[in-house]
């Protein structure tokens, strides 16, 4: 004679427990069948909790992912003003010496851009170009 089929009793899990659970099987340990016998839940709750579980955890790693691009964005922002900074110095030694120390030791790039400052702290000063000593404000009186 066939048993019936008696309706699935529902089993209260706890959340540790689950995760225990589902870290034996992702881990390799047991098999989600053997973890289903182990732990006399249904392998189908297995699979649930399971694919539950890496949502939430790649909903972590995204939010750790913002997170991180965030602490950049700050560390970029905080090395450029360093940077700026920086060029004005070496843009203010360089009109107060009359020599080129960008040209000489830094990238091009690098030294165009504090070709530029030089060229604003001269305009703000009143003079037209900065090209070099001979920009250099006078002291004639």
């Amino acid at each position: 004679m066939k048993e019936k089929n008696l309706p699935c009793q529902k089993k209260s899990v706890g959340f540790d427990l689950k995760l225990k659970i589902i870290e034996e099987v992702s881990n390799g340990r047991i098999s989600i069948r053997h973890a289903s016998i182990k732990y006399k839940v249904g392998r189908a709750a297995i699979y649930y909790w399971m694919q539950k579980y890496t949502t939430l955890e790649q909903k972590e790693q995204f939010m750790s992912k913002k997170d991180e691009i965030k602490k950049l964005k700050e560390k970029i922002e905080e090395l450029e003003f360093v940077k700026d900074f920086q060029q004005q110095v070496i843009a203010e030694a360089e009109l107060d010496t009359g020599r080129d120390y960008a040209k000489k030791w830094l990238p091009e790039s690098l030294a165009k851009e504090i070709e530029a400052k030089k060229k604003a702290l001269l305009k703000s000063n009143g003079l037209a170009s900065a090209s070099g000593s001979a920009d250099k404000p006078s002291t004639k009186s």
